[in-house]
């Protein structure tokens, strides 16, 4: 089965009481039993829900993996993840993070005895200077938030391979349409379903994914111990959403790549971060690994001024001034004083993440509107 045909039945049954073609939102807590474990399936819906069942088949199936968890947002299947390490393992990441993965990873399971390095991924040798005994899982994105970096995932999977490492792919920003991680051997992929896979901004979920079976059987006890499952109705909004992922991509890859060569050539404009550009750190791995380069766009304005920057969000009228990504809508954002102010500005400033930079998520709208938006707000 083809991707575009798996987003619409990939892992899917019809539903066995009525044969309903959607999945039916189980709003239930508890199921029936015979008998004391006597049951179809389903006891409780912390521990299962058909309707979450059905969402997790479909992330499974979409990204080429074996099994699929579902939580209550991205960064609670960040933390399942996480969870699978002890005290005194290490971990490297890239240095260029989504602010809430650095904040978890700093504030919260440092504290813990959890050690984290957070290195320049995009020349790939240079990871093995942080490998020791200690070391357990590399974690990763790519494109990277915000500044698009390049991270050569079959590199990275080699590497962990060599040193019995897990690695472990942050997938949001590209989704399953253009790069499936655990085909360039990775053994978890992460989403933030909240974006893409959702696709309206109107769901926060997080979903995870992997082939190796004790893998998930260790993340299914993570996540039903640990609890931080989504909903029915949640689980509903992102299969709904899956259905659509293919389309919605390249509407927005083709809009993201016109937005990107606007900004290119623009007076105003210093740098445009986004991985189709010939003279992007890494185009070549982004041609390799990636069917397209995406709609996220990062830009900086000339003479890096802070009071620029604010001046064109405030004044943009289609591009939504807002924190996320990935819905229909244009949205966008601020990082430093947005999705990064949880990272101190030094170590901000040293990936890039400067005062005047911006960061785009480009929508499906009609090209030309969202063109004619960034003209009048740059001037």
């Amino acid at each position: 089965m083809k991707f575009n045909t798996k987003t619409i039945h990939g892992g899917q049954k019809l539903d066995p009481a009525y044969g309903a073609v959607m999945p039916p939102i189980y709003q239930t807590t508890t199921y029936a039993q015979s008998t004391p474990g006597g049951h179809k399936g389903f006891e409780y819906s912390r521990s299962k829900n058909p309707t979450r069942s059905a969402l997790e088949n479909a992330v499974a199936s979409i990204e080429n993996g074996n099994y699929g968890m579902a939580f209550g947002s991205g960064l609670a299947a960040i933390d399942a993840v996480i969870k699978l390490l002890e005290p005194g393992d290490e971990v490297i990441s890239s240095n260029d993070l989504y602010g809430g993965s650095y904040r978890l990873f700093t504030s919260i399971f440092k504290k813990f005895g959890i050690t984290f390095h957070f290195v320049d991924m995009k020349n790939a040798n240079t990871i093995e200077n942080y490998v020791n005994a200690n070391t357990k899982l590399l974690w990763l994105e790519t494109p990277t938030n915000p500044m698009m970096n390049i991270i050569d995932i079959k590199a990275c999977a080699a590497i962990s391979k060599k040193h019995n490492l897990l690695l472990a792919v942050d997938n949001t920003f590209a989704t399953p349409y253009l790069q499936q991680p655990l085909e360039l051997g990775a053994d978890i992929v992460m989403h933030s379903a909240t974006k893409y896979l959702g696709g309206h901004s109107d769901v926060v979920l997080g979903v995870l994914a992997v082939k190796d079976k004790e893998l998930a059987d260790k993340l299914y006890f993570i996540q039903n111990a640990s609890g931080a499952v989504c909903g029915p109705q949640d689980s509903f909004l992102v299969l709904r959403g899956i259905k659509t992922l293919h389309i919605r991509m390249q509407r927005h890859c083709e809009n993201g790549r016109a937005v990107a060569e606007y900004l290119s050539t623009h007076a105003k404009i210093e740098n445009v971060y986004w991985p189709g550009f010939e003279n992007h750190p890494n185009h070549v791995i982004a041609k390799t690994q990636m069917k397209d380069f995406g709609a996220m766009i990062s830009f900086t304005t000339k003479g890096n001024n802070y009071e620029d920057a604010i001046k064109i969000v405030e004044k943009l009228k289609i591009f939504t001034l807002a924190e996320s990504l990935g819905g229909v809508e244009s949205l966008a954002g601020h990082p430093a004083s947005m999705t990064h102010a949880s990272v101190p500005k030094e170590e901000r400033e040293k990936t890039g993440v400067v005062d005047s930079l911006i960061r785009l998520s480009v929508g499906i709208e009609d090209i030309d509107d969202l063109i004619a938006d960034l003209k009048q707000a740059i001037g």
